[in-house]
């Protein structure tokens, strides 16, 4: 079959394209030429049925992904539809399904049948659950849950292809070592048989599967920083560069690619770092994780990479990583998992806004005139979290929910009342 990227650049239209210019608001010319450049993806793997499109790159909106799935020790297959549930309708981009344990490949087709949007998977987190020590797994296995998951429906694969030996002297520098799960795995894969990255070795094959089902390869950073002292050092920057290199692979094969980036990165760095990823990979789509600004919050991280991620969209990055409260204490419940995504879509439309995205602003103009007449109704509808909004509103005010002010100020007091009032007065009446 033909990939997105290979038809657009025979400048054949898919529906794909026109959905996704149509959510956009934008020429389905500015789709394909992004697609044929590069700098726009749509993972779409056509065996993923109920899939609704999404675009992910330069001049469209920034997205969100939720990371979902259960561990070796928490969670349930009723959990983690209840996640899919709430992820798709509080407006996420995308999920990735990280589960570990047992079950995987039922839980991965749960997660396809249920979700809409486009779903990402770890293909590591399966091949070393297969084997009690990665160590002891074939090569041939990494291309074969490749391929098994892509003939399930997988739309994008995280493929830590550019974790290499030579690069496994500067991790030592480290405070944190690899704080990546794959990264760590393909470690210590490497250094207990003595050979190169299976992923990196054996690209072409990965490229094989990806054009054949159409996955979007996601190039992740096994090698980012997990604390403010790793950040932007050579471990870092030279995988980075391993992974420009692949990715214009991807592009001579006609699969689509985008890169995984950062990690722990202080504020001051985070816009040289979206910077030369877009220098070092040619425009290519990046998705972070975060980044997370400080090392001090657990329990907040949603905020601390909800900061960071503003940052980062604003200067350049495509796809958001949610992070959550638990980041670094465990496995997200469902309040996590809301509280996490609503954090990143603030953080994605704050960037909309400042990148000056056509269409953004309208939901704030019009959510500004909702509230300066209070109307109530209309604002839960503009919110990003409309059952919180409506929820905090008539815990605080269960007398008066239809009145013109709220239990912040009172009647006496309401700002937006009294100035209502003034512009109501005749010109130049005084009382």
């Amino acid at each position: 079959m033909s990939t997105q990227v290979a038809l657009a650049r025979k400048g054949i239209v898919t529906k794909e394209m026109r959905h996704v210019a149509a959510s956009e608001g934008i020429p389905v010319e500015q789709v394909v030429e992004g697609l044929a450049a590069g700098t726009i993806v749509i993972p779409a793997n056509p065996a993923h049925k109920n899939l609704e499109p999404v675009g992910i790159g330069a001049g469209l909106k920034v997205k969100v992904n939720v990371n979902l799935g259960r561990s070796q020790t928490a969670s349930c297959l009723t959990e983690e539809m209840g996640k899919v549930d709430l992820a798709v309708r509080l407006g996420a981009d995308a999920v990735m399904d990280l589960s570990t344990g047992p079950e995987i490949e039922a839980v991965r087709a749960a997660v396809l049948a249920r979700s809409t949007k486009p779903v990402g998977t770890v293909p590591v987190y399966e091949v070393a659950e297969g084997a009690a020590d990665i160590a002891d797994v074939p090569a041939d296995a990494f291309v074969d849950v490749v391929r098994r998951q892509a003939e399930q429906g997988v739309d994008f694969m995280t493929i830590h292809a550019g974790v290499l030996m030579r690069h496994m002297s500067l991790v030592k520098r480290r405070t944190t070592g690899i704080v990546s799960r794959g990264g760590a795995l393909i470690a210590r894969w490497m250094e207990k048989n003595g050979r190169e990255n299976p992923y990196y070795d054996r690209f072409d094959e990965i490229l094989e599967i990806a054009a054949r089902h159409d996955v979007t390869l996601s190039l992740g950073d096994g090698l980012r920083p997990g604390c403010l002292h790793d950040a932007s050092d050579d471990a870092q920057f030279a995988e980075l560069e391993t992974l420009g290199a692949l990715a214009e692979r991807c592009r001579k094969a006609n699969v689509q690619v985008m890169i995984e980036g950062p990690g722990h990165i202080p504020v001051n760095q985070i816009e040289m770092n979206m910077r030369r990823e877009k220098e070092v990979c040619k425009g290519a789509p990046f998705y972070v994780l975060g980044p997370i600004v400080t090392d001090i919050a657990p329990g907040y991280d949603h905020i601390t990479g909800a900061i960071g991620a503003t940052i980062a969209a604003v200067a350049g990055a495509d796809f958001l990583c949610y992070v959550t409260p638990k980041e670094h204490l465990g496995l997200p419940d469902l309040e996590d998992v809301r509280t996490g995504l609503i954090a990143f879509k603030i953080a994605a439309h704050a960037a909309d806004l400042a990148r000056g995205v056509k269409g953004a602003r309208d939901a704030d103009d019009a959510m500004a005139v909702a509230r300066f007449n209070f109307e109530w109704e209309r604002q839960f509808s503009l919110a990003l979290d409309p059952e919180r909004a409506r929820e905090y509103h008539e815990a605080s005010n269960p007398s008066y929910r239809a009145s013109r002010f709220c239990s912040m100020c009172g009647p006496k007091f309401c700002p937006m009342r009294l100035s209502a009032e003034l512009q109501a007065e005749p010109s130049g009446m005084v009382r």
